[in-house]
């Protein structure tokens, strides 16, 4: 028997997804790699603190975490991470090593005995972080980042990265001495690829004021019997060219397989041992994504000399290339259109994977075989509340395309009134060189299965649409984003698909500051907004934020202190007086990122007679709300501030 969807007005609706489910499946599988014939990967649990566990596939088909309780796989290279774990053979037996977030230290772990650490502890008045690890004989070779407890602004006792080995006998964990520095010269620095034979190894490196995506140096050397890093050779990238991947063929002639963009895309180039380099897979497509996190991959070389890759254009299809060159793409028929965190045993291919309809899931495929098999399913609850988003793009005054995924109220129980047009809440992602999946987010489900509209933009400067627009934003920070959004929003009114009088926006970490100008630039436009652990005053976030992002600001806004008036002229503290809309602004107490002073100071330059506000600090959380308790409560917030703004009255939970 079917029923005819109730009438009701829009953000009323109820919604069986509650503020708490969505905190409870907000943790997505990542950092995949396979342990015999087992794939394992970590997994976040929000309603553990939002503990990292290292889970495979249960005999039940559930998760199950294979570490003894309360450890916690994650690296705190960067601030952002690292890959936090690696197995040492291709026999369990041999065990694993990671990073324990607790102490930072690298532990090793054998199936029937507890972690033991293989990394020393942090020297005085430091911390050591590791990652991104290679086995090499009775060492693990990984990158090591020493972060000062009390560096000096002016940056001369800030942190420094260097590849190092660590013994697997763990008798390094006493005798700091034991552990032996390989390479350093770069301020950043990704961790090894030895090549298949042991006999040379690669790595980036870049400088400030670069970022990973601007221009970074693709390294070579050679190692000696002793297992010495001879002097490293520059191969490739630089001067403005990029290289997002490094890897080594697996049939040992020396071949290094590099993602980089000298045409203005990201493609997956072959470099000879002579130093000629060679397009493999010539697309105007992105084969990469912005390297936020050391020891992310985009291709996998296989076995037989093909190649998995990951490509598109705002999206990320998984595709096979054959070593005769011929192309095709795994499982062309299938839902998925957004594949990350791909790994392999040579042979198969596992990854996280997901589609405008299909919430994230590991598979695993094989690309001589057939079909896909569900590793690690996503919970079922609640799809059928989930919107399928569709693809906009927009014209911006000058011309440029601005692109969005518009994920329209949708509530199976629910219809909106006849003469009513919907409230939309526009999404601005962090980053900002970065972009959000095609696919459903609880976060995003919890407002459209309410009645809320959601516009998720990706403005100038997001990463999967080649070089040029990533560089749009180059200086233009603060103006760019803040226009793309805008145009975005003017073009879904114009379609009459949202209500121009009740728009909001929200945005995290970047963009959160880009949801802040657009109050003070848009002030007809937004209605109200949420801002979460933003970026809010460019000249404080420089000077405090963490070594890896203190000097993006003068790629996306310019180089001080010749720029200091566009610091000021950018900055939402600055304009602080002039923002009449009401927001709600979340911080995290430990956020080294962005440290709750700069939301301290938009408030204290608020016109608090004619601005009605929400600001809450969280204790034990950082840049990136982890526990579930946190999550929950600020969307509950967030939908009081809509319900109130709006002029609905939201169902209770």
């Amino acid at each position: 028997m079917s029923h005819e969807p109730e009438q009701a007005p829009y953000g009323s609706w109820k919604s069986e997804l509650a503020a708490r489910d969505v905190a409870r499946g907000a943790a997505l599988p990542e950092w995949l790699d396979f342990v015999g014939e087992e794939v394992w990967w970590t997994e976040s649990l929000p309603h553990d603190g939002g503990r990292n566990a290292l889970v495979r596939r249960g005999p039940d088909g559930a998760p199950q975490e294979v570490l003894p309780p309360g450890w916690n796989v994650r690296s705190g290279f960067d601030e952002y991470g690292a890959r936090p774990w690696l197995p040492l053979s291709g026999h369990p037996g041999d065990g694993i090593v990671f990073t324990h977030w607790g102490d930072q230290r690298v532990h090793r772990w054998r199936p029937g005995s507890r972690p033991e650490p293989v990394s020393p502890a942090g020297p005085p008045h430091a911390v050591h972080r590791y990652g991104d690890f290679a086995v090499v004989g009775t060492e693990v070779w990984c990158v090591r980042q020493t972060v000062p407890t009390a560096a000096r602004r002016d940056g001369s006792a800030g942190p420094r990265r260097e590849l190092v080995a660590l013994p697997l006998d763990g008798s390094a964990a006493e005798h700091p001495e034991a552990v032996r520095v390989l390479a350093a010269g770069h301020r950043f620095m990704t961790g090894p690829r030895v090549a298949p034979g042991g006999r040379k190894v690669a790595w980036l490196g870049w400088n400030h004021p670069d970022m990973p995506w601007d221009s970074t140096e693709l390294m070579v050397a050679d190692i000696s019997p002793e297992g010495r890093v001879l002097p490293p050779v520059r191969m490739t990238g630089g001067g403005g060219r990029s290289v997002a991947q490094v890897d080594w063929a697996t049939d040992g002639s020396g071949r290094l397989f590099a993602v980089t963009d000298p045409d203005g895309w990201w493609n997956l180039h072959e470099i000879t041992p002579d130093g000629g380099v060679r397009n493999l897979c010539r697309r105007t497509e992105e084969c990469a994504e912005a390297l936020w996190r050391i020891g992310s991959r985009w291709f996998l070389p296989l076995r037989d000399g093909g190649i998995a890759l990951l490509t598109g254009v705002g999206e990320r299809r998984l595709v096979h290339l054959a070593p005769d060159g011929t192309q095709s793409v795994v499982d062309p028929e299938g839902p998925y259109t957004e594949w990350s965190s791909p790994a392999t045993d040579g042979r198969r291919i596992a990854g996280v994977a997901a589609g405008p309809a299909h919430r994230p899931a590991v598979v695993l495929v094989d690309p001589g075989g057939k079909g896909t098999e569900i590793l690690r399913a996503p919970a079922h609850e609640h799809t059928a509340l989930s919107a399928t988003p569709f693809r906009r793009s927009y014209r911006a005054p000058g011309g440029e395309e601005v692109y969005a995924h518009v994920h329209p109220p949708h509530n199976p129980a629910y219809r909106g009134p006849d003469d009513e047009l919907p409230p939309f809440l526009v999404l601005a992602h962090g980053g900002p060189t970065n972009r959000v999946p095609m696919i459903p987010h609880p976060h995003i489900t919890y407002f459209t299965s309410r009645g809320i509209g959601v516009l998720d933009v990706q403005y100038g400067g997001s990463t999967g649409y080649g070089r040029a627009y990533r560089d749009r934003l180059r200086g233009g920070w603060g103006v760019v984003d803040v226009q793309d959004c805008a145009t975005a929003v003017r073009g879904l009114i114009a379609e009459g698909l949202a209500d121009p009088r009740r728009i909001a926006i929200r945005g995290a970490s970047a963009g959160g500051w880009t949801a802040a100008a657009s109050l003070i630039a848009e002030p007809e436009l937004y209605r109200a907004a949420a801002l979460h652990f933003p970026v809010l005053d460019a000249d404080t976030w420089r000077l405090t934020t963490h070594d890896f992002e203190s000097r993006y600001a003068e790629t996306l806004i310019g180089g001080p202190p010749g720029n200091g008036d566009r610091y000021t002229q950018r900055s939402p503290v600055h304009g602080a007086s002039s923002i009449r809309a009401p927001f709600a602004l979340f911080q995290g107490a430990q956020d080294a990122i962005c440290p709750p002073r700069q939301a301290e100071q938009l408030l204290e330059r608020l016109d608090g007679a004619r601005t009605a506000y929400d600001y809450e600090v969280f204790e034990g959380e950082g840049h990136g709300f982890r526990r579930a308790e946190t999550v929950a409560h600020t969307l509950r917030t967030e939908l009081r501030l809509y319900a109130r703004v709006f002029g609905f009255t939201p169902a209770p939970e």
